[in-house]
């Protein structure tokens, strides 16, 4: 394998991580690290941005040595990172208090607020209520709680920008981030400002990064001091990055309209590629040029999926965890086993995989999981099929709301955990009636980076192009029709389950929460 090599860093939740790729996508070496999380109040995660840097020159130096990469063979350098993690920061760049995480939901009245403005940009939330992980509620937090941080602070700017200054001595903003997580509509003129008006709020946007770059722009050269700490070469291009979660989506070469990305684990993520604006209630966007000039980005997603699954796994599956131990084999093998053995529809088991709440199409944070249509000739394996079938009605009712708005996903490119299960993906393919791919490379937000990062060393002259020649199909799941009628009686009683426990579920969960 010869040089130039792209490097993606990739900053998730829980760490680090850098990985190496050449030209064609092939990666040379992955490295990561661990970052610890503290929740200083039910609802709140914050973290510490001098644990990122730490974690970044140990992983930076460990995968060049382990790669035997030169530094003079980096020809470029690009990033993503969590979406909605806030930081806010002096002069010099040091941070004022510790970052506020995309998962915090402190910001909770703050969002509502936000909502019933009532301005013409929350089409991106669907016309409905938005998140308050987002983070332009998270901003107006801190100019309402934090009076002293905010107006001490230099800059306040998501963790991409963070880390993209860091790199270069630069401040800019993401295209990809400002209109996915704060409203930035390029068509209408870019940012949000009757809405900061309607808020009363109408700095509440200053001291963001006012320059908003396309992903793969070269934003500037690795500054000397950042070189010289992670064993790079200075003045390395680096390119414009954006959201792991969408990241992930390039990494899976969806670049085009028609086409939509399904990165799974512990969720469902969907993002998918729209030639024209299309604005409904069940998914957030179409984000203006969010991933690709002239394109427009639709999000949608469960909030728990992988989640549900690892549940049941440790809490009820008590026969194939022991059979599971007596093969010396992994739990899931024995459960997919026990599933294949059950009929389509778990012999009428309906399974509401609203275990943390709905993200879409309903938005709906008390919403809880649902097992209706039990009998004592119901087992382990009725249940677990039933569990991952619910998941592929949920991924399916997302599907239709998007069909009823005129977006048609004709192909799903799939990666996470969840891939591994071939019965789980056909059931995804066979439900929603799409095929599904799968890529050679999984890591698929380290190579969305990489992509971008051969875009900003001049290596493709743009994302489709970087997308053509390093993301590879490795295979495809086709549908089976006769399943796919079978399923259509299930979804159906999936979709009335949730107007016909609704009250139910509310009174419940707010009893609960006192």
């Amino acid at each position: 394998m010869e040089g130039p090599y792209l490097m993606g860093i990739d900053f998730g939740t829980g760490g680090a991580r850098v990985g190496i790729f050449d030209r064609e996508g092939t990666a040379v070496v992955f490295q990561s690290a661990e970052w610890e999380t503290d929740y200083p109040r039910s609802g709140q995660a914050e973290q510490d941005p001098d644990d990122w840097w730490s974690a970044l020159v140990g992983v930076t130096k460990k995968a060049l040595e382990e790669g035997g990469v030169s530094p003079d063979e980096i020809a470029g350098i690009s990033v993503d990172t969590t979406g909605s993690t806030v930081v806010a920061l002096d002069e010099r760049g040091k941070h004022l208090r510790p970052a506020i995480m995309w998962m915090d939901v402190r910001a909770a009245d703050q969002a509502r607020r936000i909502g019933e403005t009532n301005d013409p940009i929350l089409k991106y939330s669907g016309y409905s209520a938005i998140s308050a992980e987002w983070g332009l509620p998270k901003v107006l937090w801190l100019k309402e709680k934090e009076p002293d941080t905010y107006n001490n602070a230099a800059h306040i700017c998501d963790c991409v920008d963070w880390l993209i200054n860091r790199l270069t001595g630069e401040w800019a903003a993401s295209i990809n981030i400002v209109s996915a997580k704060y409203f930035y509509d390029r068509d209408e003129g870019g940012w949000p400002e009757s809405l900061c008006e309607a808020l009363e709020a109408p700095d509440l946007l200053d001291k963001l990064p006012q320059n908003v770059l396309d992903m793969g722009e070269v934003v500037g050269g690795l500054s000397k001091k950042a070189a010289e700490e992670l064993g790079l070469k200075a003045d390395t291009p680096v390119a414009q990055g954006g959201i792991d979660g969408f990241m992930g989506a390039l990494g899976l070469g969806v670049v085009e309209p028609g086409k939509m990305a399904f990165v799974t684990g512990s969720s469902h993520s969907m993002f998918g590629q729209a030639a024209e604006p299309l604005y409904a209630q069940g998914f957030f966007g179409a984000f203006t040029d969010a991933q690709i000039p002239g394109q427009y980005t639709i999000e949608a997603g469960q909030a728990s999926t992988g989640s549900v699954v690892a549940w049941f796994k440790s809490q009820l599956a008590k026969n194939s965890s022991e059979a599971a131990r007596e093969r010396g084999v992994d739990p899931y093998e024995v459960l997919d086993e026990m599933a294949r053995e059950v009929p389509r529809g778990s012999d009428g088991l309906v399974v509401l995989d609203y275990f943390q709440g709905n993200r879409t199409p309903h938005t709906d944070p008390l919403a809880r999981g649902v097992i209706w249509g039990l009998s004592l000739g119901h087992g382990e394996g009725h249940i677990f099929r039933a569990i991952l079938e619910g998941i592929c009605y949920g991924t399916e009712h997302i599907l239709r709301t998007m069909r009823e708005n005129d977006f048609e996903p004709k192909e799903i490119v799939a990666s996470g955990g969840p891939t591994k299960s071939e019965l789980w993906m056909q059931m995804h393919a066979d439900v929603s009636n799409v095929p599904i791919s799968l890529t050679k490379e999984k890591e698929a937000p380290v190579l969305g980076s990489a992509m971008l990062a051969a875009v900003g060393a001049g290596i493709y002259k743009d994302i489709p192009e970087a997308a053509e020649n390093m993301v590879h199909t490795e295979r495809t799941i086709e549908p089976d029709e006769e399943a796919h009628e079978e399923y259509k009686f299930y979804v159906d009683r999936y979709i009335e389950t949730y107007p016909a426990m609704r009250e139910l579920m509310h009174k419940t969960a707010q009893h609960v929460a006192g």
